[in-house]
């Protein structure tokens, strides 16, 4: 059944489309507890945090003339540390809670999820390859300590790791992604049509769509366009066709890596990405980005939300924001924040007088109009840029037109 976009929630059911799975009171204060515990961790103790290094391990240092000049060094000297200590245990044990918590509900229903999904509208939107060879970046690592990631398949037409990755962002995010987890999606494609609105594209592709809900916003943004989502893992993907189209959404979904697409030669306006780049090895980054380059036609544009690049932040957000790459399974993650991103497009083909880059408050938060004002006025880096804060959390995005 389609869901329109005004459904109002269903307390005893995890979403509000037809993927849905039913909530138990139990399941309900589970959730709500390890949201809250990530929401704290990641507010006080992380504020805790920061005070105990600039009120006292930054100070200690330069005292003794050790000075603290990147991540890796601030790292160092606070892994003695208690409040560090502390932290870690806690932030990891809550992101091993968020798959625990999320994953009775939907082992209860798998076997109806799954048959949802085959028995789906449209199923020719969905193209799979079951030849496809998954990369060891994706097999080798659970990453985000999400256990078997997002590729693993328990049964035929399988689609648990779909499944557990949209219950769980509700957990994760603790509602800092929007009600549908779409906000990225909406922000960046918004930020598009408002600073160029003679801007029209017909052809958008979005890489590394995993479930779709960054996906669907384009769709809504530019109705005239045909959307195509594309991912490694049959399971996301699964999920992702059956989920959008019980909202009425069309979005052609296929298995595909974005180091080496099948498409032609220009065949997309657009070329969207949200915190793909940073799960990549260095060299599939080149060679995503070369593939995006072929696959874009003249003037169209190539715009990534990623996580903002360390040459842009100051020294102790660089450190915050690497913690990921050490303890959140995400080896890729500091090396990648370490490139010049605008060099890194130069690499892929693109000119760089045509790079472009914007920090951008969240559109589904603040509405349209605050959001215009905003970035005809603001690009600004701060705190609150890349990561989930209620009190104003800001978006990057950067990539180039393509002459």
């Amino acid at each position: 059944m389609v869901q329109s976009e005004s459904a109002g929630p269903d307390m005893n059911r995890s979403h509000d489309h037809g993927m849905a799975v039913s909530l138990t009171q139990q399941d309900r204060s589970r959730r709500a507890f390890v949201a809250s515990l990530r929401s704290h961790v990641l507010q006080r103790m992380a504020g805790d945090l920061r005070q105990h290094f600039e009120g006292s391990v930054g100070p200690d240092h330069e005292k003794s003339g050790a000075t603290l000049e990147s991540p890796e060094a601030i790292h160092e000297a606070l892994k003695p540390e208690l409040p560090f200590k502390a932290y870690s245990s806690v932030r990891t044990a809550a992101q091993e809670m968020v798959f625990d918590v999320v994953s009775d509900a939907v082992d209860r229903e798998i076997e109806s999820l799954n048959e949802k999904a085959a028995r789906s509208e449209n199923i020719e939107r969905l193209t799979l390859n079951p030849t496809l060879s998954l990369p060891k970046s994706v097999t080798g690592i659970d990453v985000h300590l999400s256990p078997g990631a997002y590729h693993e398949e328990r049964a035929d037409n399988d689609v648990s790791a779909g499944a557990v990755y949209d219950n769980s962002i509700d957990v994760f995010a603790f509602g800092q992604f929007g009600k549908r987890h779409n906000d990225i999606g909406a922000t960046l494609s918004n930020y598009l049509r408002l600073k160029f609105p003679e801007f029209a594209p017909l052809a958008i592709l979005d890489c590394g769509c995993t479930i779709g809900h960054n996906t669907l916003p384009w769709a809504k943004t530019y109705p005239d366009a045909q959307v195509t989502a594309i991912d490694v893992a049959a399971p996301v993907l699964r999920y992702a066709h059956a989920r959008a189209e019980s909202m009425g959404v069309p979005v052609d979904f296929r298995q595909m890596n974005a180091t080496a697409m099948d498409f032609e030669d220009e065949q997309f306006d657009v070329v969207f990405s949200s915190m793909f780049m940073h799960e990549l090895p260095l060299k599939h980054i080149h060679q995503y980005l070369k593939e995006a380059f072929r696959v874009l036609k003249p003037g169209g544009v190539l715009w990534q939300m990623e996580l903002p690049p360390m040459n842009a932040m100051p020294l102790y957000e660089n450190f915050y924001m690497n913690w990921d790459t050490y303890y959140n399974n995400e080896p890729y993650y500091g090396t990648f924040r370490k490139q010049d991103y605008r060099q890194l497009l130069i690499d892929a083909g693109f000119a760089a007088d045509d790079f472009i880059e914007a920090t951008m408050p969240r559109y589904t938060f603040i509405g349209e109009a605050a959001f215009e004002e905003s970035i005809n006025s603001d690009n600004t880096f701060d705190t609150l840029t890349g990561r989930m804060d209620p009190k104003g959390t800001r978006w990057y995005g950067f990539g180039a037109w393509k002459r």
